[in-house]
């Protein structure tokens, strides 16, 4: 695959000055070809222009690390509030970011129903299957009087069976959505971003914002940090902690199909897609502090804005690494995370 360069921006070369790719294809399916593209930096440049066009990249660079850094929160959230009322390191999470993206993907293309209503019947559903494990599976786990790193065991599992499944049903390839796949740009100043950007993150922040104000106004948001902080206390003081417990895994289930169809907005939909950004939701918890829901929205904006700006300065291929290094490198200073609490063990 060659990339004709003469249809490149006037700004814009190809990192490297390679612009021909060799892959490998298979019959019946699909292989991306990707070309890193950078600003120019022309012999004799003046120094003001290059300066002009390095924040212009970094503005830009920073708001698609701001878009991220907003779908990893959606996902954390969910994550670490379940987390914080079971004490469970849930391994499946991804796969439940997979399920929104495919169940909208089904009700658009198999349906043929606008994506729209599509992605509400997929965030409901994504919501009943989250009540129906934790009040099927995980809550019968619990009466059994399960172990906490049994259960991080068993949701490795049932991690496995989910993807595997959705390779059985959704297949191997990437796809795409019925609207708003290919949508001319709107600049804004030095950002450039399609319309659907904009509108996502407006949602994204609405939603977080809304289970923010739950969590803190509303009793069920006031019993689960009760549940969180101490579950023995709660259940005294006539918190039923197992219906909390079902509505947090309801609420993180809804929560992480939203984040599934916004990441399937932004990029293709595949089977992997969850998987591949476990690490990355895990990171943005773990950086705020586990089982804070203010944390994980903290730490996935961290760990979003870090991975793209890091690109200024190193191949893409390493954005990722990047920012689990900031990870271990904040977590050495700070143990309990940005947000968490020091706890006395033993």
């Amino acid at each position: 695959m060659t990339l004709d360069v003469k249809t490149l921006p006037q700004n814009m070369a190809v990192r490297g000055g390679n612009n021909v790719r060799t892959p490998t294809v298979y019959a019946d399916n699909f292989s991306a070809v990707l070309f890193a593209l950078q600003a120019k930096g022309a012999p004799g440049q003046p120094q003001e222009e290059e300066e002009s066009s390095f924040w212009g990249q970094a503005a830009q660079l920073a708001f698609e690390g701001l878009n991220l850094g907003l779908i990893i929160a959606l996902a954390a959230l969910g994550l670490s509030l379940i987390y914080g009322t079971t004490g469970l390191t849930n391994f499946a999470h991804g796969e439940l970011v997979t399920l929104g993206a495919i169940l909208a993907y089904a009700f658009n293309i198999g349906v043929g129903l606008h994506l729209i209503p599509a992605a509400v019947i997929a965030v409901i559903l994504a919501g009943g299957l989250g009540y129906a494990q934790d009040r099927f599976f995980w809550g019968q786990l619990r009466k059994r009087g399960t172990g906490i790193i049994a259960m991080m065991i068993i949701s490795i599992g049932v991690a496995l069976v989910m993807r595997y499944t959705f390779l059985i049903l959704f297949g191997g390839q990437n796809e795409a959505f019925a609207q708003y796949t290919a949508q001319p740009g709107v600049q804004i100043g030095p950002i450039s971003a399609a319309p659907k950007n904009f509108i996502a993150m407006g949602i994204e922040l609405a939603v977080l914002i809304i289970v923010g104000v739950a969590l803190l106004r509303t009793r069920t948001g006031k019993a689960a940090r009760a549940v969180a902080d101490n579950p023995a206390l709660a259940a005294s003081s006539g918190i039923n902690v197992d219906r909390v417990i079902r509505i947090i895994w309801t609420m993180g289930a809804a929560i992480a199909a939203l984040a599934g169809i916004m990441l399937g907005l932004s990029q293709n939909l595949k089977f992997t897609m969850g998987q591949d950004i476990l690490l990355l939701i895990f990171a943005g918890v773990t950086l705020g502090g586990l089982g804070t829901a203010f944390g994980a929205l903290v730490g996935s904006l961290i760990v979003g804005l870090f991975i793209q700006l890091s690109t200024l300065w190193v191949p893409p291929e390493l954005k990722s690494v990047g920012a689990l290094a900031v990870l271990i490198i904040v977590l050495l200073f700070r143990p309990q995370g940005i947000l968490g609490r020091r706890e006395r063990i033993g």
